[in-house]
């Protein structure tokens, strides 16, 4: 079975595709950096990670041979934690190449957006896209940014664009804007969308700032999931800036709901 098919309570994602050294540094940047940096937050309790790679000059990269490069090493190093990849535009790429990206690799698990990859109304296109996905075994969960986009994403699905089966929702509660706060309030409207669409999901929740730990508790306390990690918070629930991704990890496996 595939290893998130159902998403793991706590996926680490460590860097994502905006932030760098300059922010924090221990924010793994390279390969080698991404692979000691998933081992350290797997012992410390994340069963998964949401992997970017960069390119040699540091920026976020959809490229499917540093992609391979990347499940092969943490097959041998980290062989007990599963990786997800991302297809995000991280404003950089189009839908067409964001779609690509799983052309040429077949990985474990991805992240897709839903409004990235249909900006560019190329439905048929993100069909054969989403598809492909499910036919293939790929673990795919569609990104979410704020509840209004649970009416498209239950017109896909019905116009059979998004292909059937499991159904797996990352909600972003807030902005990758600077000093971006997020409220646990923030999370009912995303439940209270599936609940009056009748939508039936494994559903994770990422969050901004230094409310991240609050909101992610809200998240295992209603069932869901937790993404915690660099990519959208350096702070402690204490408001102390983070040693690292691990120390953040160690904060929300304690939480009620973090383990089986």
């Amino acid at each position: 079975m595939n290893r998130l098919t159902p998403l793991p309570r706590v996926m680490v994602a460590p860097n994502g595709a905006r932030r760098g050294k300059a922010d924090h540094p221990e924010l793994p940047v390279t390969l080698s950096e991404i692979v000691a940096c998933a081992r350290a937050c797997h012992e410390a309790g994340a069963a998964a990670i949401h992997a970017h790679v960069r390119d040699t000059e540091g920026r976020h990269a959809l490229d499917a041979g540093l992609y391979r490069e990347l499940i092969e090493e943490m097959s041998l190093k980290v062989p007990g934690m599963a990786v997800q990849i991302t297809t995000e535009a991280g404003g950089r790429f189009d839908p067409a190449t964001q779609r690509a990206l799983l052309d040429a690799i077949t990985p474990e698990g991805a992240s897709a957006a839903l409004r990235e990859i249909l900006a560019d109304g190329d439905r048929e296109a993100a069909r054969r896209f989403y598809h492909k996905a499910s036919e293939a075994g790929i673990a795919l969960q569609h990104i979410l940014y704020e509840p209004a986009e649970i009416d498209r994403l239950a017109e896909e699905i019905r116009a059979g664009t998004i292909a059937g089966g499991p159904l797996q929702l990352l909600f972003v509660l807030g902005r990758y804007t600077v000093g971006e706060e997020s409220d646990p309030a923030g999370l009912q409207p995303f439940l209270a969308g599936m609940a009056a669409r009748d939508i039936a999901a494994d559903w994770a929740l990422c969050a901004f700032g230094r409310s991240e730990t609050a909101c992610l508790a809200a998240a295992l306390a209603a069932g869901g999931r937790a993404r915690v990690g660099f990519e959208n918070n350096f702070f402690m629930a204490d408001g102390r800036r983070a040693r690292d991704n691990a120390e953040r990890v160690a904060e929300i496996v304690a939480l009620p709901g973090a383990t089986d």
